[in-house]
């Protein structure tokens, strides 16, 4: 049995480290991974988070195992009986720099050999340092890190929390969010409400460009004011509706063409928040968003008469009202999407809240109160 080891700092471990790491344990019996501790180094995490992190970010690479050392990595591997040491290159800098590293090596323990593993071209970019760089501006890290690392850095860095509370349409979704958010230290962002901004704002270029794409897809019809004046081109959401309802291909690139103004809009409002804060939106689960909230979901639900009851007196007919609903997941679909997106990236968990009938503001309190308890002690 080949024994190798793979060292870094893991502060935190990128998918750029996993990828060397699943392709060194392709190569090789048993691979260990260490997580380092230089004294001359500032770390933004512990030794023991940053062991924890890599290995809830290991989860499901069965010939792996972490592990916190300090010293000569060489020294290390020879104790261990290790017979290789996995280095990952991104370019010739790493490797002229591992070349004499492995010159060092060897001139200090001999016997011990080092294995080079070029970086995937799509991951060569990405490192620890990039990614908290990303973060401190709220930027889009679920592509770099595992849901559990961005959540720790988004506690440690910002203090923040994310909860994503989803629900049918008239589960009572945005009430429960009205009243948790009267809670100290509970902030309440609706993402169906950017999505409004964002169709009528007149403020910044791109949300014009973004109308006139919209104009181009679905018809003069859909848009208030002029179409060749920044200033009152509008979208009108009530005929923006009325097309898109009724057909699940012409929301689906709506969605689409809303999700990246969304988001930078939900970084600003992100910014210098502290606490719990409530993502809400009723197509996180359809739209595979739950990487907002690292799959931490609040699921609302209520029963069709208790439904039908919350949407009595909407400006909306029964008809309209029957192809919004038709336009979502159930509440059985929603919990079935959600419910893989957690068990496949191995992070997250789903709370529900049966709403039917109305809870009280007394007993939304005391849930949130108790999450915020609860996240602040496994959070710090």
């Amino acid at each position: 049995m080949t024994k190798a080891i793979y060292a870094f700092s893991g502060d935190p471990i990128t998918y750029g480290h996993i990828d060397i790491i699943r392709r060194a344990a392709k190569v090789f019996s048993y691979v260990v991974v260490g997580i380092g501790e230089n004294p001359d180094k500032k770390y933004t995490f512990s030794l023991a988070e940053r062991k924890e992190m890599a290995r809830l970010a290991l989860l499901g690479i069965e010939n792996v195992e972490v592990v916190a050392f300090d010293g000569l990595l060489i020294d290390y591997a020879f104790e261990q009986g290790i017979d290789v040491v996995v280095k990952g290159v991104r370019n010739t800098e790493d490797f002229n720099y591992e070349n004499i590293l492995h010159q060092v090596g060897q001139s200090q323990v001999r016997g011990i050999d080092t294995h080079i593993l070029f970086a995937d071209p799509k991951l060569g970019h990405v490192s620890s340092s990039a990614v908290k760089a990303i973060y401190k501006h709220h930027g889009d890290i679920h592509e770099y890190v595992t849901l559990n690392v961005k959540q720790a850095l988004e506690w440690r860095l910002s203090k923040q929390v994310l909860l994503g509370v989803t629900g049918v349409i008239g589960s009572g979704k945005s009430e429960i969010c009205r009243m948790a958010s009267q809670i100290d230290w509970i902030h309440h962002i609706d993402l169906d409400q950017i999505g409004h901004e964002v169709l009528e704002s007149t403020e910044l270029p791109l949300y014009y460009i973004l109308r006139k794409k919209i104009v181009k897809l679905f018809g003069n019809k859909v848009v208030e004011g002029d179409i060749g004046d920044s200033e009152t081109c509008k979208i009108d959401r009530h005929r923006l509706g009325e097309i898109v309802f009724q057909d699940k291909d012409k929301l689906r690139w709506l969605n689409n063409l809303l999700h990246q103004p969304i988001l930078v809009r939900l970084r600003k409002k992100l910014d210098g928040l502290e606490g719990v804060i409530l993502l809400e939106s009723a197509i996180l689960a359809e739209m595979e968003l739950g990487y907002l909230c690292n799959n931490h979901f609040v699921l609302v639900k209520t029963t069709k008469e208790q439904q039908r009851t919350n949407l009595y007196g909407r400006s909306l007919s029964q008809e309209q009202l029957r192809r919004r609903i038709d336009s979502q997941f159930s509440q059985v679909e929603k919990s079935r999407a959600m419910t893989k997106a957690i068990l496949r990236d191995h992070a997250g968990q789903i709370d529900v809240i049966e709403n039917a009938p109305f809870k009280t503001e007394d007993e939304i309190r005391r849930y949130f109160e108790g999450y915020k308890q609860f996240m602040r002690i496994r959070c710090s």
